[in-house]
C-alpha cells in the first residue's frame, strides 16, 4: 500500500504521530460538541485555537518526516525543510 511517495513501511514508521494525533482531534470535537465547561468567547476560542494548532502543526511535521524518512529508505541525499539554505561550502 502506497500513499504518494510513502510505502507501507513509512507508514508504520509515522503511525507513532498517528495515536496522538487522533486523540487530539477527539478532544477538539468533544469540547465543540460537548461544551463541559460552558462556552466563553475568550476562553473557549483561546483553548480551540491551542489544540487545533497543535493538529496543524503535528500533521506539518508528520508529512516532512515522512518525507523525509521515505527519501532515507531510497538513498537520496536528505531534504532540506522549506524556507532553510542549504549549507555552501568553499
Amino acid at each position: 500500500m502506497e500513499i504518494g511517495p510513502l510505502d507501507h513501511e513509512t507508514l508504520l514508521d509515522l503511525l507513532v504521530n498517528v495515536i496522538p494525533l487522533g486523540i487530539l482531534v477527539f478532544f477538539f470535537a468533544a469540547f465543540v460538541l460537548v461544551s463541559p465547561f460552558g462556552w466563553d468567547p475568550v476562553a473557549s476560542g483561546l483553548q480551540l485555537a491551542i489544540v487545533g494548532s497543535m493538529i496543524v502543526l503535528l500533521t506539518i511535521l508528520s508529512y516532512y518526516a515522512g518525507r523525509a524518512i521515505a527519501n532515507a529508505e531510497r538513498g537520496g541525499e536528505p531534504e532540506e525543510p522549506p524556507g532553510v539554505l542549504p549549507e555552501t561550502r568553499d
